[in-house]
């Protein structure tokens, strides 16, 4: 039976592209015939929206409840049918803001949603669970890259934008010595690029100097991409014959690869 591979896509700074990587991601893995569950940590909602559907509580009930069988129950209740083949959503809202306080009150520890993950993960349907996180430090992000196989961290190409990259980075390795974190991070995915831009090529410059052998392909900055969630499709959908599609159809083999 195959194991359900969990990537968490993470960074604490917004504005990132982070939840337009995690749709696209998650459509062009189910294109390719995967079977693929988005978690939308993000109180923002927005991976719900981009597929055109409304935010819901389901992550703040994933967050807070129980593993017992009708816990489980309940919580798949909240599994979204996204209208594409292969690709369903666990929507957020608002809510899912008051999960973290619910975390923190209860202790929860921080394989805590790895351990909530599992009722999706141990009957091998899923191949892939993708985790969207808030742009913030706290509990739940934390958990979240705990609990992830694969980490990526998007980062847009602009003055600075490296700080962000680095906060998740230094995370990441605090898990893996003080924690027991056994995931790998595929590496940092590089958006919004503007290749006529010094600033951004500067950038791009710094990325591989802090991350060598750890920076992928960027993704340029596109109005066919930022049209995207106000049509609720992905560049899959919208243009794809675009080069947006063929950048991010490159980062999926290269999750995929791993």
């Amino acid at each position: 039976m195959a194991k359900t591979k969990i990537v968490t896509i993470a960074n604490q700074k917004g504005g990132v592209g982070k939840t337009t990587t995690v749709i696209n991601l998650g459509h062009g893995l189910a294109q390719m015939g995967k079977n693929v569950l988005v978690v939308d940590l993000d109180p923002q909602g927005q991976c719900a929206t981009s597929l055109g559907m409304k935010p819901e509580e389901g992550a703040y009930y994933l967050l807070t409840m129980g593993v017992k069988p009708q816990e489980t129950q309940f919580i798949k209740q909240y599994v979204r049918n996204t209208g594409r083949d292969n690709l369903w959503l666990i929507p957020g809202d608002q809510t899912t803001n008051a999960a973290q306080t619910v975390i923190n009150a209860r202790e929860y520890p921080v394989s805590w949603i790895r351990e909530t993950l599992a009722r999706f993960t141990s009957n091998g349907h899923l191949d892939y669970i993708i985790l969207d996180t808030a742009p913030s430090v706290g509990g739940i992000q934390e958990r979240a890259l705990w609990a992830a196989d694969l980490a990526v961290i998007p980062s847009s190409t602009e003055y600075l934008a490296t700080d962000g990259v680095k906060k998740v980075a230094r995370t990441l390795v605090s898990l893996q010595r003080e924690k027991g974190w056994q995931g790998a991070l595929i590496g940092v995915l590089p958006t919004m690029f503007r290749g006529q831009l010094n600033e951004h090529k500067a950038s791009i410059d710094e990325l591989n100097k802090g991350f060598p052998g750890k920076v992928l392909e960027p993704i340029h900055r596109a109005t066919t991409l930022s049209e995207c969630p106000g049509e609720a499709k992905t560049i899959f959908k919208k243009d794809p014959e675009s080069r947006s599609a063929d950048e991010y159809s490159a980062f999926v083999k290269e999750v995929y690869r791993y």
